[in-house]
């Protein structure tokens, strides 16, 4: 009898155990018109968002990550946002190394999870940086790091920061009420700041290519999450070309602005999405 209650239990738990932390914060995007001294600055990292939930590490959608043992040895049990991150410019290798159903010890030896936030935690963003900081120095691993958080006293302070990044590679900087709690879906307190737009629509088609391209994909047919279509015809490689992302598949393009019509304008295809976007798609 108590073997099976011992069972029982188990089984119980078990759904708990391998349960997704709840949905993240998500951003919307900057306008200017905020009273920028009341928010924390930080860089925007080009990398893949991810959550620790104590025990294991989640993608944005909710998968778990197949992380080595020594990526995480010494991380906190309280839970961490962040991303995982190699550098500027080589999302790429980091979206392949996550990717990989049985982790590769050597190539996840580049990645740092660069930590932002602290989800159970209630007190306000300004005292769950101070927290971090001290969660991540008793952590003592070099691959679990904390995104710099950086005050500005006036909107041409952070302007000047945006265009610096930008300068360097990086993709533009987010800003984090300090008063803010944490609290799960779209929110004012978490803002995106970056010269261009960025989001994502699903592979409806693939067009094909004229001149140089013939024989090879000309352009995306794809959907918004609200249904609208239109085209992406820039942003690929060749190779990108000669096997395009695969119908169905959920892609990100940059644009700049909106038309007449309300589409997108001067889509340019960014990357091929990991995994599904949740209903709410962009951080």
């Amino acid at each position: 009898m108590r073997l099976l209650l011992t069972a029982l239990l188990c089984l119980l738990a078990w759904p708990v155990l391998s349960a997704p932390p709840p949905d993240p914060m998500l951003a919307t995007p900057y306008h200017g018109n905020v009273a920028v001294p009341d928010f924390l600055v930080s860089e925007k990292l080009d990398g893949v968002r991810a959550r620790w939930d104590g025990r294991s590490l989640w993608t944005r959608g909710g998968a778990r990550i197949a992380a080595p043992a020594a990526l995480t040895r010494g991380w906190p049990t309280e839970p961490l946002d962040g991303e995982l991150w190699i550098g500027r410019g080589r999302f790429d290798e980091v979206s392949a190394t996550v990717r990989r159903v049985q982790a590769d010890p050597q190539a996840w030896r580049r990645v740092r999870f660069m930590a932002f936030d602290l989800p159970a935690n209630p007190r306000p963003f300004a005292e769950r940086v101070v927290r971090m900081r001290t969660l991540i120095a008793d952590a003592g691993n070099p691959q679990l790091a904390m995104i710099p958080q950086r005050r500005f006293g006036t909107a041409a302070e952070l302007d000047a920061e945006l265009a610096r990044v930008v300068a360097a590679g990086g993709e533009g900087l987010m800003l984090h009420r300090r008063s803010a709690r944490y609290r799960p879906g779209r929110s004012e307190d978490l803002l995106k700041y970056k010269p261009h737009q960025d989001a994502e629509a699903q592979v409806v088609a693939h067009l094909p290519g004229k001149g140089k391209y013939q024989g090879m994909m000309g352009a995306l047919q794809v959907r918004t999450p609200e249904g609208r279509r239109f085209r992406i015809g820039t942003g690929f490689t060749d190779a990108q070309r000669a096997a395009p992302p695969p119908l169905g598949a959920w892609v990100t393009y940059r644009y700049t602005g909106i038309t007449s019509t309300g589409l997108p304008r001067f889509a340019r295809f960014v990357r091929l999405r990991d995994d599904l976007p949740p209903p709410d798609p962009e951080r």
